[in-house]
């Protein structure tokens, strides 16, 4: 054995004993057998093999076990599968060989283990489907889930050893549903960390700058934490209470999300600062009882903030998460956070689910809690046979961050639904034929629509009629993922009905015209019809909406005229694609597209402005409208078109996480050939002028050419939206920093999402 053995053999060793020294459920010698009996297997089926970043592959399996056992608090089992979760995916051994060996038990985690490993596969519906199979096993066994989620989190902290683009492609998977699958599991501390991670590769000079301006501020953010907690740690002890008390900054990614979304500076942000207090209840008195007790002799120190209390000790979370939240104006006008929590619940909000079972003898309760109603509710999802996977996977998303709101049925039995849900959502949360039937709810016994947004103590009954279908407008009445499921395929099922209706009509006409069904037949009553497609006509005719009475007709005339026309429109709306008109009657659309050569992944997509129309181009994405200048990625559709989308464009990371693969980062070249559209909203006091004044800034100072302007005045204020066509992210700034100038503005932002 040379010497480079020799250190792999005691680098390995002092990680395998640090995990033991961490493992604080391994008490037995039954536990300590099976961990060491699952190292050796593990240890001797990676021999040779190397990760990225060098390190013998045996480092990454003990580091997960690692994070199972001392950081979500797992057993023996849940160690013994995570050293082996990938040695049947990457090794010769077998599910069948890890049963002889294991176990049952063991043999079904690690199969769910290497089942879930392709979750984001290349093809967009196979990963969706696969990860409807990933979140089947979580009624299964929870395990699979957590180790999962523990072998997500060491690679996020390993990321550094990876190209760039598969970097963002990770770090855009991590924060579209591993970063909420830990929150809706009640794992705070890893939730927390992916978020960072995420954000770090996804943004990496936003993250250092916010992680500077946090490491700068600590030695004063210390210095108040202490001054304001000194008088609270004297109040506690005096009233015997056993605490302690930590003080902690917000997370990187929090921060961002906050000056993201309210539109401030790291600065404005008054919750900054927050602290912890955690204690030791005194038995046979409720626990919630204890927290109020606490929270009072704290607004005895420090006024409260009113609309900034968060009582999640009456009403956890679904998932799981107790705490009583205030935020109080401390010394020097400093706003501060404090948390309230009992031990049991500080190990519950660090650990989540596994910690929950830990507890579950004393909750003295016989009733489900939310996570198993959760977890539940998941599995009813997945089981329906006609919901789509792609739809399924965004819908869950949605649901996974949601507030819940507490309501009640007319028997007084409670349901928990996310914040924002809808009468027409709690029908659907009762039973889906309720909700396909219902017509309108009395809440709180009166009467109100299905669109009608519920809170918390609401209670609810619906009224329903035989009668009554879904529509699609009904799916802008529900937010929750099972009512729109439940909608969507009702749906599907009359769509299906309607095709074959229609079908059966129009090959019935056509026969009785004596006429076989051809694509040269529909190319002639495609167009006549106004319609796109077969499925389309179909639809139409079965549900009455299209006539077949002038068909004859339409198939004696030449219909060459009309096609061109409706059909170029729909060209001329992508600049990607050459519009070849074919001047006769077999006009074939599939003809006139012509893709651009393919774009090498790893290389920038340089985004070019040229008015060759031959040359490579791209479409500026209408859900965030990048202009030069702004950090942007590119999405590649199948036809090889590029959508340009701002990196921190919502949809950008949904198509980032499930199409990673098809994800191009992007470059501007020139920016001063072609004009981009921006809107912008200004704000200000109303005054006679001020129109004509900011029209003359922009207009006749700045020389940039204003498209449509909107105003409306109330109240003394007045609001503008203004589109204006802008070079570069540069001149947008430029104007905005000269509007503000104007006396009376109080405000001016981009506006990001707008239609053209």
């Amino acid at each position: 054995m040379n010497l480079q053995q020799e250190e792999e053999k005691r680098l390995i060793q002092e990680h395998y004993e640090d995990l033991l020294k961490n493992c604080t459920r391994c008490n037995s010698d039954e536990d300590k057998a099976l961990i060491q009996k699952a190292f050796n297997l593990a240890n001797e089926a990676h021999k040779g093999v190397r990760r990225k970043s060098g390190e013998p592959y045996i480092i990454h399996p003990i580091a997960v076990a690692k994070i199972v056992t001392s950081e979500i608090g797992l057993g023996a089992k849940s160690i013994a599968c995570a050293l082996l979760h990938d040695v049947v995916e990457d090794t010769d051994y077998t599910v069948e060989d890890m049963e002889r060996i294991f176990g049952k038990k063991i043999a079904s985690i690690i199969d769910g283990l290497t089942k879930i490993s392709g979750v984001f596969d290349a093809n967009s519906s196979l990963q969706a489907e696969n990860f409807r199979k990933m979140l089947l096993t979580l009624a299964d066994d929870i395990r699979v889930i957590l180790i999962k989620l523990a072998d997500r989190l060491h690679n996020m902290r390993t990321l550094d050893s990876l190209a760039p683009h598969k970097q963002m492609k990770i770090a855009g998977e991590t924060i579209y549903l591993y970063a909420p699958l830990a929150h809706r599991l009640g794992l705070y501390a890893i939730k927390i960390e992916l978020e960072d991670l995420s954000l770090k590769y996804r943004f990496p000079q936003v993250f250092e700058e916010i992680k500077n301006r946090i490491a700068d501020s600590e030695k004063k953010r210390i210095q108040l934490i202490n001054h304001f907690s000194l008088p609270i740690i004297k109040k506690l002890a005096d009233n015997s209470i056993d605490f302690e008390i930590t003080g902690r900054p917000k997370s990187i990614y929090s921060i961002w999300k906050k000056i993201q979304s309210k539109n401030v500076t790291f600065e404005d942000i008054y919750d900054l600062l927050a602290i912890r207090i955690i204690f030791k209840p005194y038995p046979h008195i409720p626990e919630k009882t204890q927290c109020w007790h606490i929270y009072s002799l704290i607004t005895d120190i420090y006024k409260p903030k009113p609309d900034r209390i968060r009582d999640w000790v009456s009403t956890p979370k679904a998932n799981g998460y107790e705490a009583l939240h205030c935020t109080v104006m401390g010394p020097n006008g400093h706003w501060i956070e404090v948390q309230i929590r009992t031990q049991r619940m500080d190990d519950i909000a660090e650990r989540g689910f596994a910690a929950h079972w830990k507890y579950k003898e004393i909750d003295a309760s016989s009733q489900e809690n939310e996570l198993d109603k959760w977890v539940k509710r998941i599995k009813e999802m997945l089981e329906n046979p006609q919901a789509n996977a792609l739809d399924f996977l965004d819908e869950f998303k949605l649901n996974l961050f949601s507030s819940e709101i507490i309501v009640f049925t007319p028997k007084g039995d409670t349901k928990t639904l996310p914040k924002g849900a809808t009468t027409l959502d709690f029908a659907y949360e009762i039973h889906s034929e309720i909700g396909n039937k219902a017509i309108g709810a009395k809440v709180n016994h009166k009467l109100v629509p299905l669109s009608y947004e519920l809170n918390s103590g609401d209670q609810i009954e619906i009224i329903t009629a035989t009668t009554q279908k879904p529509s699609w407008e009904s799916l802008n009445y529900v937010i929750t993922a099972k009512a729109k499921l439940a909608i969507k395929s009702a749906l599907k099922a009359e769509t299906k009905n309607r095709l074959e209706k229609g079908k059966g009509l129009v090959e019935k006409k056509l026969a009785e015209l004596g006429i076989t069904p051809s694509s040269r037949v529909f190319k002639k009553i495609l167009p006549a019809y106004e319609v796109l497609s077969k499925d389309e006509l179909y639809s139409k005719v079965g549900s009455s909406l299209i006539s077949l009475d002038d068909l004859k007709k339409i198939l004696k005339k030449n219909t060459k005229s009309k096609w061109i026309k409706y059909w170029g429109l729909q060209f001329a709306s992508n600049p990607l694609r050459k519009k070849v008109v074919e001047e006769n009657d077999d006009f074939d659309d599939e003809e006139t597209i012509q893709p651009h050569p393919k774009i090498d992944l790893k290389l920038p997509y340089l985004l070019r402005e040229t008015q060759d129309e031959n040359a490579p181009s791209y479409i500026v994405a209408k859900c965030c409208n990048p202009i030069p200048g702004d950090e942007v990625i590119g999405s590649i559709t199948p036809e090889e078109n590029v959508i340009i989308h701002k990196a921190t464009c919502v949809e950008a990371i949904r198509i980032m996480s499930q199409h990673g693969d098809r994800i191009v980062s992007a470059k501007w070249t020139t920016h001063k050939v072609l004009s981009f559209l921006a809107r912008i909203e200004v704000r200000g006091m109303d005054r006679v002028g001020i129109l004509s004044e900011l029209i003359k800034v922009i207009s006749d100072e700045l020389r940039v050419n204003i498209r449509k302007l909107h105003i409306d005045s109330h109240d003394g204020i007045f609001e503008s939206i203004i589109d204006l066509y802008v070079h570069n992210i540069s001149d947008l700034n430029n104007l905005v920093m000269n509007v503000m100038k104007i006396k009376g503005i109080d405000s001016v932002k981009r506006v990001e999402k707008f239609d053209d």
